[in-house]
């Protein structure tokens, strides 16, 4: 009895429940890394750090300064905001294809043991494939 709960929680519930974490273990790492939000904000400064404010400063010098730190901030935050998003996007594709690939595997895992098993006694070694 014991043995055919097992086999159902493996089969039925334990498959469905690794499926339901994995979705929401990308979830949680596209959230983590903001990636959306990041994507609205490319271009906003960095830390939403502005040059000083020149309202009724007319004067060549401190508009030209003002322009140059709002250029500076946006690009710094454009460069800091795309290497997150890279780093991000790579994590996450990262995650998909691993989890695919476990997800493929499960239904094979409890047979592993068996099977290797069956492999020793028989006189098969991985060793003897790498000579």
């Amino acid at each position: 009895m014991l043995a055919l709960d097992l086999i159902q929680w493996w089969y039925l519930h334990g498959w469905g429940l690794y499926l339901k974490r994995f979705k929401n273990r990308i979830h949680s790492t596209f959230e983590f890394f903001s990636i959306g939000l990041l994507l609205r904000t490319l271009f906003q400064p960095f830390r939403q750090i502005s040059a000083n404010d020149t309202s009724g400063r007319t004067d060549p010098v401190s508009v030209l300064n003002s322009i140059l730190d709002n250029l500076l901030s946006r690009t710094i935050g454009f460069f800091v905001r795309v290497g997150i998003i890279t780093v991000g996007t790579i994590l996450t594709i990262l995650e998909v294809v691993l989890g695919t690939l476990f997800a493929i595997l499960w239904p094979v895992l409890p047979v592993l043991p068996i099977v290797g098993i069956c492999l020793s006694v028989a006189g098969f070694s991985f060793g003897s494939l790498l000579q």
